[in-house]
C-alpha cells in the first residue's frame, strides 16, 4: 500500500509512506529538517504501524504537532 499525505503545520509539505501486511517498509518526508526526517524515517523501517503510530502520535514542535506526528496521522489513515 502507497500513501501520500499532505502535512499541515509542520516544515515537511508531503510525506510518501509504502506499508505491506501492516509493517512500514518505506518513509519519505518532502521539505523539512533533512537530518531529523531522514532519521524518523530510518527508525520506522520495519516497525509495525500500530507500533509507529503508539510511539509519534502527539509530539509536538511548532505549536501543536510534528513531523513525527504528521506521520503518525498519516499511518492512521491507512489503518483498517
Amino acid at each position: 500500500m502507497q500513501i501520500s499525505y499532505e502535512t499541515s503545520g509542520t516544515c515537511a509539505t508531503q510525506i510518501n509512506i509504502e506499508i505491506e501486511a501492516g509493517i512500514i517498509v518505506d518513509v519519505e518526508f518532502i521539505r523539512g529538517c533533512a537530518g531529523n526526517t531522514q532519521a524518523v524515517a530510518a527508525l520506522v523501517k520495519g516497525m509495525p504501524v500500530a507500533e509507529a503510530v503508539r510511539r509519534l502520535k502527539g509530539i509536538a514542535c511548532q505549536g501543536d504537532t510534528s513531523c513525527p506526528d504528521q506521520l503518525a496521522r498519516a499511518l492512521e489513515t491507512a489503518a483498517p
